[in-house]
């Protein structure tokens, strides 16, 4: 196992075909490079959908080999000002390819974080070398790009990866590295990376240095979190045992061991649904059992105290539960 190889960036696929999903990204962008010309290109989307990897891909298939002399690329948070945009941009803008191609590319990672100023100043080198280089603007929010870029732009939305090829592909990693990983690991990788791919694969090779198998366990072990077993422990025994005795472990876990009351609501409502869970809540129940919880997720969202919405949330589940018996 190569732990001292970031698996995000050793398993990053090279080629357009061999990105997870955005298929109908991938078949516009293979249309473009078909024609031999390409427009400036505008992609947006949640974090960990492959928007780097498009724009990475795209380049190797312009330049081939000598595709990292070809290619600008930089992160707009760390440089966000109009100098950057007027001395590294500016510069590698009027150099013309070291290799047979039309134009150079200038990737901007995190570009809807550049100033207003840089963004103007962005808008008058577009359309000066137009002719010398391409833009590929990768972006979480199209809202924090100027409307004068969109205009200039082609725009691709990267929707969020759907669980199964989230799953497939980390199975198909902890298999070449020789790692053992288990069906709750993944579903808890999951649950953590919320279908950003690069945070999955992050969080994997996290647990997978701590040895052994990567099961729910490690997953939760790895990131510093307490492992939502005990959680689960707790929130049965709140709902369907000792109240008080419940309580005073939760006050534990939240204040001597940093359990986050955000990640508590979290496996509260995946108790509530779940079919497997210890709870057993009834399907009529389910509806306003989980309109309780958005309540008091909604309330910690809007500064209210964790510790006693996760306690207030107990209680309030306990008496459904207890009137709905009877």
């Amino acid at each position: 196992m190569s732990s001292e190889v970031l698996w995000v960036e050793k398993y990053r696929p090279t080629r357009i075909d061999d990105i997870i999903d955005q298929d109908h990204v991938k078949a516009r962008i293979k249309e473009l490079l078909a024609i031999g010309d390409l427009p400036h290109l505008l992609f947006f989307g949640p974090p960990g959908t492959g928007k780097t990897t498009m724009a990475l891909a795209i380049a190797r298939e312009l330049y081939g080999d000598a595709w990292r002399e070809n290619v600008l690329e930089l992160n707009a948070s760390d440089e966000r000002g109009i100098a950057m945009i007027r001395e590294k941009v500016k510069e590698f803008a009027k150099s013309l390819p070291t290799v047979k191609a039309p134009f150079k590319l200038i990737i901007l990672d995190e570009a809807d974080n550049m100033t207003p100023d840089a963004q103007q100043a962005l808008r008058r080198i577009m359309e000066m070398y137009t002719s010398s280089v391409r833009f590929i603007l990768l972006a979480n929010y199209p809202s924090g790009i100027i409307e004068p870029i969109q205009s200039r732009c082609s725009l691709f939305r990267f929707s969020p990866l759907p669980k199964d090829a989230v799953i497939n592909r980390l199975k198909e990693i902890a298999s070449k590295e020789g790692v053992k990983v288990t069906d709750d690991g993944l579903e808890a990788i999951w649950d953590v990376s919320s279908g950003d791919m690069r945070k999955a694969i992050n969080t994997l090779q996290a647990a997978a240095s701590l040895g052994g198998s990567v099961d729910e366990e490690a997953v939760y072990r790895a990131l510093g979190k307490v492992s939502p077993a005990r959680v689960r422990s707790v929130i049965t025994e709140a709902v369907i045992g000792d109240f008080g005795k419940a309580v005073k472990e939760m006050m534990t876990l939240i204040r001597d061991e940093g359990a986050d009351p955000l990640d508590i609501i979290k496996i509260i409502h995946r108790e509530v649904v779940s079919a497997t869970s210890q709870l057993k809540v009834p399907e009529e129940l389910k509806p306003t059992i989980v309109y309780i919880v958005s309540e008091h997720h909604y309330r910690l969202l809007r500064g209210s105290s964790g510790e006693l919405q996760v306690y207030g949330l107990l209680a309030r589940i306990r008496r459904v539960l207890r009137e709905g018996y009877k």
